[in-house]
Formats: C-alpha cells, sequence, structure tokens
C-alpha cells in the first residue's frame, strides 16, 4: 500500500509539473514556494531519479519526469475524483468551477442564464466566470473548463458539443442601395466584406442552400474581432458582414440591417465546452451536464426548469 506522503508529493509533482512553474504551482495549492521545491527535491531523491530540470528561466521534465507525468496525472486525477464523488454523494456537487468564456454576444447571454440557473440548483458551488478574446491555457492557468465558439485547435482538448449559432449575412440598407443587392452568392466577390479575425487571401465565405454549396471569396477594406463590433460596422454601411442571426435580429427589426441572400445559410458556428481529461469532479460533470441540457431546452423554446429535474441530457447533446 503507498504510504499517504508518497500520494501527496505525486499530486505536488503533477501541479508543478502541468503548470511547468513552481511559482505558479504554489500559488494554486497555496503553499510556500520553498515549501514546495523542497517537497519534490525530497520526493526525487525517495525514488532516486531526477524528474524536473530547474534552469533560472524554466523548468522541464526530464524523460524520466515525461513518463511518470502521465500515470500520476490518471493516478491523481482518479483519487480526485473517487473522493469528490463521495462528498457529492452526502452533499451535491461542491467548491469553486473556474469556466473561461469569450465575449460572444450570444454566449454572454446564455452563459449568465445557464450560470444563474445552475448556482439556484447547486448552492455548494461557487462559480467564476472569466471572459477573454481567445482560448485558455486550461491546464496551465488552472480553468476546470472553458466554452469555445469555433472548434478548438489544440488537439488534445475534450470538446463535447452542446449548441450551434445560425448565421447570416446582413448589410445597411443605405449600403445595398449605394452597391447593388446580390442575386447569387458570386454577387458576393464584387462586394465590401466585413471579416471577423485577420483578412487574407484566403477568406471565404462558405454558403448552402437545400443541399447546394457555394464558397466565395470575401475580402474589405474593414476587419475585426467582434461580432458585436462587425454589426456596428455593417450597420454603419461598410459592406457586407456574416452575423449571428440572434445579434443580428434588433438591427434588423430597426431598420438598420438587412438580410443579404436569405435563401443561402452560412454553415453554423459550433458552440462545446472544453476540459482537459475525461476524469472531472462532480462540479465540472454536473455543470457540463447541466449546461447542454439548458441550452437543448431553451433552443427548442422550452422553459429550462420543465426537464431538468430528469437529470439527463438529450441524445444528441451527450458527452
Amino acid at each position: 500500500m503507498a504510504h499517504p506522503q508518497v500520494l501527496r508529493d505525486m499530486a505536488l509533482f503533477v501541479e508543478v509539473a502541468k503548470r511547468k512553474s513552481f511559482s505558479q504551482a504554489a500559488a494554486a495549492l497555496d503553499v510556500p514556494i520553498s515549501s514546495l521545491s523542497r517537497r519534490i527535491t525530497q520526493f526525487e531523491a525517495a525514488i532516486g531519479l531526477r524528474l524536473l530540470d530547474r534552469t533560472t528561466r524554466k523548468l522541464v521534465l526530464t524523460s524520466y519526469g515525461e513518463a511518470y507525468y502521465e500515470q500520476a496525472t490518471r493516478l491523481v486525477e482518479e483519487a480526485e475524483r473517487t473522493f469528490d464523488d463521495l462528498i457529492a454523494q452526502a452533499r451535491g456537487p461542491s467548491g469553486l468551477l473556474k469556466l473561461a468564456a469569450p465575449s460572444d454576444p450570444w454566449v454572454l447571454d446564455h452563459v449568465s442564464s445557464v450560470v444563474s440557473a445552475y448556482c439556484r440548483r447547486h448552492e455548494h458551488v461557487r462559480v467564476h466566470v472569466d471572459l477573454r478574446p481567445t482560448m485558455v491555457d486550461l491546464a496551465q492557468e488552472g480553468y476546470d473548463l472553458a466554452i469555445a465558439v469555433e472548434e478548438p485547435r489544440e488537439t488534445s482538448l475534450i470538446t463535447r458539443r452542446v449548441a450551434q449559432i445560425d448565421n447570416g449575412l446582413f448589410a445597411a440598407p443605405d449600403y445595398l442601395d449605394r452597391a447593388g443587392i446580390p442575386a447569387e452568392p458570386r454577387d458576393l466577390a464584387a462586394h465590401s466584406a466585413i471579416l471577423l479575425g485577420l483578412p487574407s487571401t484566403s477568406s471565404v465565405w462558405r454558403l448552402t442552400r437545400d443541399g447546394a454549396a457555394a464558397v466565395v471569396p470575401a475580402a474589405g477594406i474593414v476587419s475585426c474581432n467582434s461580432v458585436a463590433l462587425a454589426r456596428r460596422f455593417a450597420a454603419a454601411g461598410h459592406g457586407i458582414a456574416l452575423l449571428q442571426e440572434a445579434e443580428a435580429q434588433a438591427a434588423v427589426e430597426a431598420g438598420a440591417l438587412r438580410r443579404v441572400l436569405p435563401e443561402w445559410s452560412p454553415s453554423p458556428t459550433p458552440v462545446s465546452i472544453v476540459t482537459t481529461s475525461r476524469l472531472l469532479p462532480a462540479k465540472t460533470r454536473s455543470f457540463i451536464d447541466f449546461a447542454g441540457r439548458h441550452l437543448a431546452l431553451h433552443l427548442a423554446g422550452r422553459s429550462p426548469g420543465e426537464d431538468e429535474e430528469s437529470g439527463e441530457a438529450p441524445r444528441a447533446l451527450r458527452a
């Protein structure tokens, strides 16, 4: 049977290796850096192998450290999950749930609703929401999960699709009066596009209609990294923007924007919950299940309270 100190030192090593930093690991564990460094040194001495190479600039795993880290991480996560499940059986999920989300209008509306409803149901869980313009390093920065719009580029992450955002092409009426109304997708090549993200020669819009597909180049003089800002640029007459339908609805109703090629639809934007592992504590698992149910019911036009007691996520949204 493993000595309790061995298990504690294993957990300390995993935290340091995960963050590649003694100072960040010490802050996360709320222990002095000197104490943490001493425990890791004693742990290495006890097993007779060097697991970490320390320099003034960085900390890297040795080959032994890399091999041990993979095994130790699984053991520590499983031990934490087992302990957490015991606590959850007694009083439900508990602890601090730290999640990151983009400052996207669709996400802001829905995350605030999901978090509020979740907190009412799970009174022992404290939730911290951190809005970030780009995807965070979950392990390095200590997040339990992140909400991602578009597919994450990091292939090692565990991605659970929970919803999708419907999109459309929109422009100001005065712009369309000046530049003309596109009758088919190929006409878009002659128009100014308002792009999300840095423009490039390969920027395109992909549209579909009744099984037919069209790919058209998208170029213009204005680009940005905000859906809300793109909507404002479009309303100011700078060109055609690919926007979330829900984000553009109020401007359309006010007459500030008009739908372009309404029979053609851009690909919907996936919304996912992202984690670093499938071995999740009760608080994280319960939030993922709850968010999936909440979003599915909301998008179906039903009250989130109707089916919450079932404890089951809709089949299409299960991880």
